[in-house]
């Protein structure tokens, strides 16, 4: 049952902690311009399973009008949180901090149901935690060397599985023992001295566990790029999974102790290459706002937050560029292009890779399905949004796929047709300050 809070508490059906703000609510003219942007309505087609109708929902119940319950819930947790709607919004109506004001609401006042629960709590168990992560991946490797994965799939029993633990079995990353455990050094001087920029890298969960290369290339290509790099070892999540579940304070726990990790040096930019994770850290004002002790320290850390793209378009580039001669799809990663605004610079910075041609994509602002840990707890939407994806970066005919996201990575890998590559833009750009094949292809004369 959910709580309810009378009009003397000024929030209607919702509880005083931050309620979503009725002046952000009225906002909105509920003009449509969001509609074709949003993948649940472009899924669905129903009205309150796009943001205008979650607004609406909202309204009423900030009103005391509708209680704050499972079917107010359930319309909740289906939005994806791409914020491809706060872009295309003529008004300027700023979902993102609705939706992220309305989310705790939701984990507060509305119990799961047990198998909800238990499965969140597996998530939520194992996805921020690398050494438990790294534990999972063993358990998956052997999973898959051993036969296992095929032996269900002939036998019909993993079709008959419950759909999120389908979801789990199907994004199990193609990653060896070796890279598993793969060392990442603590600092990398710059390439030349002086150097321009001291840069912290923000290692990742499961970034550094499944996507240790994109980690390495990163290093190597600011390294070339003049940057002292410094790569915390902690085995700290920057509480983005927590937050973008509505998990608030156990996402301003992690944001605390990832402040204080970074304060031991002394850096000019902290640098994420996962966007959902560099959406959150330039969010760490905000979610510490109340908090006395933290909140100058996260607005000042906020501040020096860059996504690797980012500080790459920011810094003339001074090392060279050997040709790539291949036809590059770049997906946008919606945390990168709509909540951190970030479109034309990663196109930019590879673009000025000699020979590499960039392309455009069908659909670009429909989210990929990945969202968090979206894909998980709604598999069925998530499933038809990765093929839709996969489809029109397929329609390219790219050499292949760069994106700016592990979890879109893991997504739209789970749909495409096998033998084209998906990579980190990093990774294209490390290559050709290396002189290398980026798909260790042999070399042609």
């Amino acid at each position: 049952m959910a709580h309810s809070h009378g009009p003397e508490s000024g929030s209607g059906s919702f509880d005083a902690h931050h309620p979503p703000s009725l002046e952000l609510l009225s906002d909105c003219v509920h003009c449509g311009f969001c509609l074709p942007t949003c993948p649940t309505y472009l899924t669905t087609g129903e009205e309150m399973e796009s943001p205008r109708g979650r607004i609406y929902l909202m309204e009423l119940a900030a009103k005391g009008e509708i209680p704050v319950d499972d079917a107010f819930g359930a319309r909740m947790d289906s939005c994806l949180g791409c914020l491809a709607c706060t872009t295309s919004c003529p008004s300027g109506v700023q979902y993102d901090k609705l939706i992220e004001s309305v989310r705790p609401q939701v984990e507060r006042n509305i119990p799961r149901s047990m198998s909800d629960r238990l499965f969140r709590r597996l998530v939520f168990s194992l996805f921020p935690y690398p050494r438990r992560l790294r534990l999972a991946a063993l358990g998956g490797i052997a999973y898959q060397r051993l036969g296992i994965r095929t032996l269900l799939g002939r036998s019909g029993l993993l079709g008959r599985m419950p759909e999120r633990i389908q979801a789990l079995e199907a994004l199990l990353p193609p990653v060896g023992i070796r890279d598993l455990f793969r060392r990442t050094p603590r600092h990398v001087p710059a390439a030349r001295a002086p150097a321009r920029l001291r840069v912290g890298l923000l290692p990742g969960c499961a970034q550094r566990v499944f996507f240790g290369d994109v980690n390495a290339a990163t290093i190597r290509v600011l390294a070339a790029e003049g940057c002292d790099v410094f790569v915390p070892r902690d085995s700290q999540c920057c509480g983005a999974l927590n937050v973008h579940a509505g998990l608030e304070e156990e996402g301003a726990v992690r944001a605390r102790r990832t402040i204080e990790m970074f304060e031991r040096y002394d850096l000019d930019i902290i640098v994420a290459n996962v966007a959902g994770c560099g959406s959150t850290l330039k969010e760490y004002g905000e979610l510490l706002a109340d908090d006395p002790d933290f909140h100058e320290r996260a607005a000042a850390f906020s501040s020096r937050v860059r996504d690797v793209s980012e500080l790459l378009a920011e810094l003339p580039s001074t090392a060279p560029r050997h040709p790539l001669r291949m036809r590059t799809a770049y997906h946008d990663a919606c945390h990168l292009s709509n909540a951190q605004g970030i479109r034309e610079q990663p196109r930019k910075v590879l673009r000025e890779v000699p020979g590499l041609e960039v392309v455009d994509v069908a659909e670009a602002e429909v989210c990929c399905g990945s969202a968090g840990i979206y894909n998980l707890v709604q598999p069925e939407t998530a499933k038809e949004l990765g093929r839709r994806k996969a489809e029109n970066l397929s329609d390219t005919q790219p050499d292949v796929i760069a994106t700016a996201n592990a979890g879109c990575l893991l997504q739209i890998r789970r749909y495409l047709e096998e033998g084209v590559p998906l990579l980190h833009p990093v990774q294209l750009v490390d290559a050709s300050i290396r002189g290398t094949d980026p798909l260790d292809r042999p070399r042609s004369e």
